[in-house]
């Protein structure tokens, strides 16, 4: 029931994302219609400042329906949403650029030219793929704003024919877009009930078919991009513009900015390698776009030979390893390495036709892959790639063991992760950071050396992304020093290159130095506890700060600073190397070394317990053979992560409590899977409490029901004293399916949370073992907490009497628990109890016991009609930690 659940959800949410991508489609073209056809050679009808803003709020909502769509499995129309979004992001900063005329009239056509021509082609590839996928909405939309674009071209030089034309064409797309936004908007509006013809959500079988199509899209959006900014590069050496100038700066910074988000994306997808080279043609477009920018003051940079050399070593080695995943991406990717070898041998790099004419062939590779990546998107039968002629080639080879790509359990003891590993790209970028500032720039203007935007983008921008990456694998030392580092080389970047470091130069900057040499000596200790080549990383940075600190004062020796950033880059390399081949290869591995200093207890033992995926059937069976074995392990719920021990194991249940600090007040609690585990004592328990459990459950919801003899068959002994107290129990049946399916194998379970007494819930695996250390036997991965609110808590003590009360209001509203209950109620007065949970017809003593107990413990408690006022939470010991 919850995977068509689940399934209807997608639909109905990948429904509204289609109908927000095709309006604002429908929207765009609808401005830039009305724009064509009210507009006269003299005067536009809306000014290029306005339709500028216009485009780029468009361009917005369109990135983020292309966005959450390709979340939604949705490559196709995720590809058309993003390329168009890209096609007016960079079209409304040349007509903001041209209104604060920045780009004179009389350039405008130069400045647009370079982007509509490579959008017209990536367009016309994504209609062509719509066709094969038998998309005619798609392809109606793609093929006419492709159109548009071409007239735009012609427009540019016959102002009367191209503005009719391209509003014409314009019109198509916004009756396509109105008819099928409209019918998917009234779909959702109607939950499915009307839909008109042609506009139906996608079946099952389609949705799980998308769900199996990899980071197509984005792989798709980020060659469009690589098109967009060689495009650019190109057309001056074909004569098509004079030259690069500052009109194209939002289509290459518009290009660069689209590959940084894709790169996002390709780290969703778990797609490490093509994260890394996308992150790092990113930095060309940057790159490109500075030096454009730079031409508006008539400068162009001198490019300094280092960086490109180094350069071109990581995309030769990243070419290598990606073509374990087809021959072809390894192939593309040699084209960069020729571009960066290019840029090391001409010193006016982006301006000469040494380095555009490479930009050229690129523009040619990158439209054959664009079309095969989205035909194989879009049909069933594929282009041969060579997929599998890497894997044949190392199978072959007996001393190398490929690594399996299991994207649950990306690297040892992380679990499950919504990211792939960033830390090659990371280490990457501090490659090219260090070697960049290796450049001599002596007297002369910083401007005037291609330095800054190496700095800034590849050590900032990347490496910070790289950090919030790593932050959200629950890599907390990595996103530290990859944030810290990435805050260091933007700061440096911009203040030594950025022409501000004459004015600043001195005690003021000085101290900033000191402080970022502060908190690097913290993570230097840090490292000493991973291994030793985290800790010679963290050495050598340090070296580095200190060269800025002396530079700053005026007393840095001579080629001290060199020689220290030649050793952080070699440093940063070796990581680099290390974790790609490591992450390709099971065997052999490049070592890192072992722990300078090694502790015992939470972080620090040489063996850490198994962490284990929860999303694998063969990880619960393990997990539940330790808990049967008398072990206490760590596991996610529907709401915090719990630390959990068997029932029938009272020396683990005793064991789970002192590990806990448990404090006398706050009691564990009992969690089955279902109310068929309390089958053999339902003679012993109200039928009225039994329909409701029944009712209630699986959900968030912990009930209190009076304490008994009944608990006495689930095996507890002495241990029974620490669930509950002496008059009553929190029980629970979690609606998580990985808790009811470890619940199931062991029997019921006592449960705690996993964090010390008095300390804040655990919501990620990678908290239990480091709040709770080496006493864990197992921890089952889920990642991140679902809800990070506690359980509801209803006082069921009294539930005969037909009142039922409130320790906490969590995760489950009051309303839909008495809802239920009077459901439940209103079926035991029509006399439709559960039969599976009748009362004996005479019952034993033990029963009216239970009974006495409980009245005897309610006596005191006041009480409202149906919802008694309970106790405060500080008042009352049952809710200790249920979550």
């Amino acid at each position: 029931m919850s995977t068509e659940g689940d399934t209807t959800a997608m639909a109905l949410s990948g429904s509204l994302h289609i109908s927000v991508g095709i309006l604002s489609i429908g929207g765009g073209s609808l401005l830039l219609l009305v724009n064509g056809y009210g507009s006269t050679p003299e005067k536009d009808l809306v000014p290029h400042t306005a339709l500028g803003i216009l485009l780029l709020i468009t361009a917005a909502l369109l990135a983020y329906s292309g966005i959450r769509h390709s979340l939604s499995h949705g490559r196709l129309f995720s590809t058309l949403c993003l390329t168009v979004s890209a096609l007016w992001c960079g079209s409304g900063l040349v007509y903001i650029l041209g209104g604060q005329r920045v780009i004179q009239p009389t350039q405008l056509r130069f400045a647009f030219v370079p982007g509509l021509a490579a959008f017209i082609l990536a367009l016309l590839i994504i209609g062509i793929a719509a066709v094969v996928a038998k998309k005619a909405v798609l392809f109606l939309i793609a093929v006419g704003i492709s159109l548009a674009s071409a007239h735009q071209i012609a427009g540019l030089t016959a102002v009367g024919f191209g503005l009719y034309a391209t509003a014409a064409n314009y019109f198509l797309v916004c009756l396509v877009c109105l008819y099928f936004g409209s019918g998917r908007l009234l779909s959702v509006i109607t939950h499915g009930k009307v839909e008109l013809p042609g506009t139906g959500a996608k079946k099952k079988a389609e949705l799980k078919a998308e769900q199996n199509q990899g980071c197509n899209d984005a792989v798709s959006v980020s060659l469009a991009m690589n098109l967009l900014s060689a495009s650019v590069l190109a057309c001056p050496l074909l004569g098509v513009v004079p030259e690069l100038s500052v009109g194209h700066v939002p289509w290459l910074w518009t290009a660069g900015v689209f590959q940084l988000g894709m790169c996002i994306l390709f780290y969703r997808g778990m797609d490490m390698l093509a994260a890394t080279f996308y992150g790092f043609t990113s930095l060309f477009a940057f790159a490109e776009g500075y030096s454009a920018l730079l031409s508006f003051y008539s400068i162009r940079p001198y490019s300094p030979v280092p960086f490109p050399v180094v350069f071109s070593v990581l995309f030769f080695i990243l070419a290598l390893f990606s073509t374990q995943k087809d021959l072809l991406e390894g192939f593309y990717q040699l084209f960069f390495v020729a571009y960066s070898i290019a840029l090391a041998a001409q010193p006016q790099g982006f301006f000469q036709a040494g380095t555009q004419g490479v930009q050229a062939a690129i523009f040619v590779a990158s439209a054959c892959m664009l079309l095969i990546t989205t035909f194989n998107m879009a049909s069933s039968t594929k282009i041969p790639t060579g997929q599998s002629c890497f894997k044949a080639l190392v199978g072959r080879m007996q001393s190398v063991t490929l690594r399996a790509h299991d994207k649950e359990l990306h690297t040892p003891y992380l679990g499950y992760s919504k990211y792939a590993d960033a830390e090659v790209l990371g280490h990457a970028s501090n490659v090219l950071a260090t070697f960049a500032i290796t450049a001599t720039v002596g007297s002369q203007n910083p401007l005037f050396v291609l330095i800054l935007p190496w700095v800034v983008m590849a050590g900032g921008a990347l490496e910070l992304l790289c950090g919030a990456v790593a932050f959200a694998r629950g890599k907390t030392f990595e996103s530290t020093v990859f944030i810290l580092y990435g805050v260091m080389w933007t700061v440096w970047g911009l203040t030594r290159y950025g022409g501000l470091y004459g004015e600043t130069r001195g005690l003021n900057i000085a101290v900033g130095i000191i402080t970022f040499l502060v908190f690097n000596i913290l993570v230097t200790a840090a490292a000493l506890f991973m291994n030793v080549a985290w800790f010679v990383y963290a050495f050598t940075f340090h070296l580095i700060l200190i060269s800025f600190l002396l530079d700053a004062m005026g007393s840095l020796p001579y080629g001290y600073d060199i020689g220290v950033t030649i050793i952080f880059g070699l440093v940063s390399f070796y990581f680099f190397l290390a974790h790609i081949f490591n992450s390709t290869f099971k065997s052999p591995q490049i070592p890192l070394g072992n722990p300078i200093i090694k502790l015992t207890g939470a972080g620090g033992g040489a063996a850490v317990c198994p962490h284990l995926p929860a999303r694998k059937a063969t990880s619960v069976l393990q997990i539940a053979e330790i808990m049967k074995n008398g072990g206490i392990c760590g596991m996610p719920t529907d709401t915090v992560y719990v630390l959990v021990a068997a029932c029938n194991r009272p020396d683990a249940v005793i064991k789970a409590y002192k590990v806990k600090k448990q404090a006398e007040d706050r009691p564990m609690s009992m969690w089955i899977s279902s109310v068929k585990q309390l089958e053999p004592v339902r003679h012993l328990l109200s039928p009225l409490l039994l329909d409701f459990m029944e009712a209630a459950w699986p959900s968030s919801i912990s009930m209190v029901i009076p304490r008994g003899p009944w608990m006495e068959i689930f095996g507890l002994g002495d241990a029974a004293k620490h669930i509950g107290t002496p008059q009553s129990i929190a029980i629970r049946n979690p609606d998580c399916s990985v808790a009811t399916h470890l619940i199931g194998l062991v029997g019921p379970i006592a449960v705690t949370s996993a964090n010390p007494t008095g300390e804040a819930d655990t919501t990620h695996h990678n908290q239990v073992y480091a709040k709770l250390g080496n006493k864990v036997d197992g921890v089952l991965c889920d990642g991140p907490s679902p809800e990070n609110i506690a359980s509801t808590v209803v006082d069921c003590t009294k539930i005969e009497t037909g009142q039922i009360g409130f320790f906490r209001v969590g995760l489950i509203p009051k309303s839909k628990v008495l809802q239920i209950f009077e459901e439940v109620q209103r079926r035991h007065r029509q006399g439709q109890t559960n039969p599976a949970f009748q009362y004996d017809m005479e019952l034993p003593l033990t029963e009216r016991d239970i009974s006495e107990v409980g009245s005897t413990e309610d006596s005191g408690r006041e009480s409202e009609n149906s919802t008694p006022c309970p106790p405060s939470l500080e008042e009352n010991p049952v809710l200790g930690n249920g979550s």
